[in-house]
């Protein structure tokens, strides 16, 4: 009993003991190991940012009120940086400003250009967010309010203004070589993810789950300890329910697929994922792709980038840059996935979900 710091010396000792500082010491111990126990709360946080929604699961304990201001302020800068939707934005100007004058912009546009840049040259030039003045013509962009078949010559038209070579990005700002229109519809919602993450590990918050549109950012772990296990959709519009679960820390994810956003004319159904190269909507068989990365922006990029690509072409890309992607086929007898050798290691045998 010396690591108790008591020394039992005589009968009457051990009666005093007994009686007075055992049921203390059981106390004690009982409180260490209940409170050992009792599994972290977890803080939920949610609202509506870039037409859709958010979530932010922090385990550390928070001021849930003041950190929701926070992650809604900066949602809403990102928002006023990088809308298409908001004439005032800083994006807005940029794409209304005078070709070949230098336009000054903000770190955060300046880094997600850059980003896109990196993609678009890996991708070879099948991620392009010049791609604006096509998302307009097919009736997907901000500026259109019902779907047209374009002809061919207004394809041809729009194409001429799609290119990043068209753009010069330097540290403090870019130059449009021509009237080109950038929409970053394809990257943002990832950015905006990975703006709240910084924000919270600013802030000493090191377990979290943040999403905004289904596009996601894991760091630490649950409220029960374990790796984040999240669910990937079924490329489905007729029901939501997980295809397949994999298992995060301190990784990104991010989907893309045209089951939910796309329009019919004449029987013939147009994605509103289209092709750079093309001009036109997407018509191969990929449902969805899912890409695991370091950053969300990245995840969010390249899962656009290998859906324009296809999955045999998009795949090798995959590989090529050590990417974790699952492509989701759809075939003649339902779905059918295909994915690169880093995504092996984050499947999950259970669907049970955070």
């Amino acid at each position: 009993m010396k690591g108790l710091g008591i020394i039992l010396r005589s009968t009457y000792d051990k009666r005093i003991f007994l009686r007075v500082y055992l049921p203390t010491l059981i106390t004690i111990f009982l409180v260490m190991f209940l409170g050992a126990c009792t599994l972290p709360k977890i803080n939920l946080i949610t609202g509506n940012t870039m037409g859709t929604t958010y979530s932010v699961k922090v385990v550390d304990k928070v001021d849930v009120e003041v950190l929701k201001k926070l992650i809604d302020q900066k949602l809403i800068d990102v928002n006023q940086l990088m809308s298409t939707y908001i004439p005032d934005s800083e994006l807005s100007r940029f794409n209304q400003a005078p070709i070949n004058q230098f336009f000054p912009l903000s770190k955060e546009n300046i880094d997600i250009m850059r980003i896109a840049e990196q993609i678009y040259n890996v991708s070879g030039g099948q991620f392009d967010i010049t791609i604006g003045p096509l998302v307009n013509l097919w009736g997907f962009g901000s500026d259109v309010t019902q779907q047209v078949l374009p002809s061919q010559g207004e394809i041809d038209l729009a194409k001429s203004r799609v290119s990043m070579d068209l753009l010069n990005i330097s540290n403090e700002g870019a130059i449009k070589k021509a009237n080109i229109y950038i929409d970053l519809s394809a990257i943002a919602k990832g950015y905006g993810v990975d703006q709240i993450a910084l924000l919270l590990e600013a802030r000493g918050i090191n377990n979290y789950l943040v999403e905004i549109g289904g596009e996601l950012r894991a760091k630490g772990v649950n409220e029960k300890g374990y790796n984040w296990r999240i669910g990937i959709e079924k490329p489905d519009a007729s029901q939501r329910t997980a295809f397949k679960a994999i298992e995060l820390r301190d990784q990104a994810m991010a989907t893309s697929g045209d089951y939910r956003n796309y329009f019919e004319v004449a029987g013939q159904r147009y994605s509103h994922t289209i092709s750079p190269l093309t001009g036109r909507p997407i018509t191969h068989n990929v449902a969805s792709v899912t890409v695991v990365a370091k950053t969300t922006a990245m995840a969010d990029g390249y899962a656009t980038a290998i859906n324009v690509m296809g999955a045999e072409q998009g795949l090798e890309m995959a590989e090529r840059q050590s990417l974790a992607v699952l492509v989701i086929l759809k075939t003649d007898n339902g779905y059918e996935e295909r994915y690169s050798e880093a995504f092996k290691a984050l499947s999950s045998d259970s669907l049970e979900l955070n």
